[in-house]
């Protein structure tokens, strides 16, 4: 029973940083219906220069505070110079809809350049801003340490930010309206672009959250958090690509499951696990298990 309990609590702690990417991911895809597979690219770049200042500054809180505000900065500058000139070229047929996955997998790529030739391909570590040993519990050590409290601590903190944006502010308002109906958000004097500008530098600066949490407590180069990215998109189509709600949910069932996976299977079948939970769910529920009715088309 104890070994259960300590798995579900390290799959809590896993799945809330798989729901910050799976929630940038879907911030993105409500908004411009676009998987953002340069997520992974913006996230690493982020971390990178949140890691110069924690690595300087010997203070974490002030690298991810750094971090935070180099995701917006790139995911506004993602959209704004990237993302518009793409979409004013490719307005219909299937280049609007192949052409801007493929351009965020080359930008994915051409980010990754700028870090390798920036930092270098050596691995980098940041000190974690808490303690990674495990908590006592009479004669025994669980692996749950305060480093998880503080990740679970500070992802709910994150979540719960974003949801009354979304569901309290005007912004919010705005950002819901250009997703859902941008002509008429736009007739309602909404400026859509502005808006879906604001809407990447959201996802951006979340982004850059979870590549500053999962490096604390692992290690930080040009290829680290592409796994991440994997599991966030999985977790997004579990919860469903429609639902912020269902994309956290989604991340949190993902973790506990690989967790289980992990510690009962053996860490061969992780990732393959990972995809057939992604199959079971697509079987049995292809809009996500939080969709509603029929998934909207763009």
């Amino acid at each position: 029973m104890q070994k259960v309990i300590e798995t579900l609590l390290i799959g809590l702690s896993t799945g809330s940083i798989y729901a910050l990417m799976s929630l940038a991911l879907v911030l993105v895809w409500r908004s411009t219906r676009v998987v953002n597979f340069a997520q992974a690219g913006q996230a690493m770049l982020s971390t990178y220069i949140g890691f110069e200042i924690a690595s300087r500054s010997e203070i974490f809180w002030l690298g991810l505070v750094f971090a935070i505000a180099a995701g917006a900065l790139v995911g506004a500058g993602v959209d704004y110079f990237f993302m518009r000139v793409l979409f004013k070229h490719a307005t219909s047929g299937p280049a609007a809809v192949v052409a801007p996955v493929i351009a965020t997998l080359g930008l994915l790529g051409l980010i990754r350049s700028i870090v390798g030739l920036t930092w270098g391909g050596e691995f980098k570590s940041i000190e974690a801003p808490a303690s990674t040993d495990g908590f006592s519990v009479g004669d025994g050590t669980i692996p749950f340490s305060d480093l998880d409290v503080l990740i679970i601590a500070t992802v709910s903190i994150i979540l719960i930010a974003v949801a009354y944006i979304f569901q309290r502010t005007n912004l919010g308002l705005a950002l819901r309206a250009s997703a859902y109906a941008p002509e008429i958000a736009q007739l309602a004097g909404i400026r859509t672009a502005r808006t879906r500008t604001i809407g990447w530098s959201i996802a951006g600066a979340v982004g850059g959250v979870a590549g500053m949490l999962v490096t604390s407590n692992n290690f930080l180069s040009p290829y680290s958090l592409d796994l991440l990215l994997v599991f966030g998109f999985i977790a997004a189509v579990i919860g469903g690509l429609e639902s912020m709600v269902g994309s956290v949910i989604g991340a949190l069932v993902l973790g506990i499951g690989l967790t289980f996976i992990l510690n009962y299977v053996g860490t061969s079948l992780v990732f393959i696990g990972g995809f057939s939970v992604l199959i079971l769910v697509l079987l049995i529920k292809p809009d996500g298990i939080m969709a509603k009715g029929k998934a909207r088309r763009a």
